[in-house]
Parts: structure tokens; sequence; C-alpha cells
């Protein structure tokens, strides 16, 4: 009865809601981010062509960490955000560090990978700190319009602040990545450059819009079932 009281409340409040980020639902969202990150610096060190269309191997990664942001921002606040993404900032440096390390140590006289390992993680530095810097940028810009916007609106309109702060934040991350990591992955001329980043915006941006039914159900979910939540709903 106390969760079908929270949920009419929180239908109708005009109160922001957010619960505590020391939930064990917590934790697991921020551990599918920062694997969704690692594995798509990896793969965006691969370029990729669809035709005329440019982008790199990480391209349907990437997205899912935005919609994880929206989970966290939308749920926990804008502290759990920020908590969240500069952790998620943090892993993907240790990461490349880890590969530099790999690269570094000795082979054994049979291993014959060193070139092919070198090749495929030795750039990773330079696409983290791409990714990095536009995660940490665009990340922040999009909790922090979401977070603004339910501040206004409370519970209502989730919707429409999930495609605008996606929009926002997908705009800086997707210029920031491209402006770093072009060179990498061989994009040096302007037109293909323009292309690498409309295609990265209007890709990822089309994505969440796309997916904005299935974040706002997993949104839903969790606030159902967040202990916090209920209990802030109930005490608003």
């Amino acid at each position: 009865m106390g969760e079908i009281n929270a949920t009419n409340k929180l239908a109708k409040s005009k109160k922001a809601v957010f619960a505590s980020a020391g939930s064990p639902y917590f934790s697991t969202v921020l551990t599918l981010m920062g694997a969704i990150v690692i594995l798509s610096n990896i793969g965006a060190s691969k370029g990729v062509s669809f035709g005329p269309i440019i982008t790199d191997g990480g391209f349907f990664l990437f997205p899912m960490a935005y919609i994880l942001g929206d989970v966290i921002s939308e749920v926990y606040g804008l502290k759990a955000a920020r908590r969240s993404i500069l952790l998620t900032f943090a892993l993907a440096f240790f990461s490349v560090f880890s590969f530099w390390i790999m690269i570094q140590l000795p082979s054994a006289e049979f291993y014959d990978g060193q070139e092919a390992l070198e090749r495929t993680l030795g750039p990773i530095w330079q696409i983290v700190l791409a990714s990095a810097c536009g995660f940490l940028v665009g990340q922040f810009a999009n909790s922090w319009v979401l977070v603004k916007l339910k501040e206004r609106t409370g519970e209502r309109g989730l919707i429409g602040r999930l495609i605008g702060s996606s929009g926002v934040g997908e705009f800086l991350d997707t210029l920031i990545f491209c402006a770093i990591a072009a060179p990498v992955i061989g994009i040096s001329d302007a037109p293909n450059f323009i292309n690498y980043v409309v295609v990265g915006f209007l890709y990822k941006t089309a994505v969440e819009i796309i997916l904005v039914p299935v974040t706002s159900l997993v949104i839903r979910w969790f606030k159902k079932r967040e202990p916090g939540y209920i209990q802030a709903a109930n005490a608003s």
C-alpha cells in the first residue's frame, strides 16, 4: 500500500524527489556505466565507414552510457550524477594505464601478438583523453539540465527533460571527443571532420530519442522499487 501511495504522489508531485545514492541499485547502474565507457573507448580506436558515413567502432555503445546517466540524474540527483561521472572518468584513465602496462611487459618467446596489441591498445590514451573530456563536459551538462528542469516541473515532463538534456550533453560531448580523437583514426581534413561531428551528434541524439520510451520505463521501474525514492516521495 505504501508503494502505491508513493507512486500516486510521484505522479502528481510538483516537487523534485531524489533518492539516496547508497543503495545496491545505484552501484549496479554505476558499474554498468563504467564498463560501457571503457569498452566504447577501445572500440573508438577503430575508424568505421558506412559508405559516406564516418564514425568509430564504439558508436553503438556510448549512447547507453548517457541513458544510464539519465537514470542516475533523474532518480538520484545532481550530487550522485557528479559522483558517477567522476568515478567513470577515473576508471577510463585507470584502464588506459593498465593497457600501457600490458604493452610494456616483456613478451614471452612464444607470444607473437605484441605488434597487434600495440596497434589496438597503443593509441587508446588519446581516445580515452577525447572520450573522458567529452564525457565529463557532456555528462555534467546533461545532468545539470535534466536536474534543473526537474526542479522546475517536479515529476511531470520526464520525456521533455530527457530529450532536452540529451541534446545539450551529446552536442558538447561529440564536439570535444571528435576534436581530440579525429587525428587518431585518420581524419585530418575539414569536410570529414564536420561529417564525423555531425554524424556522431545526430546518431547519438537520435538513439537517445528513439530509446526515450525505454529510458522512461527504466526510470519509472527504479522509482517504484528504489526504497530511498519511495521514502522521499512519502515524505514530500
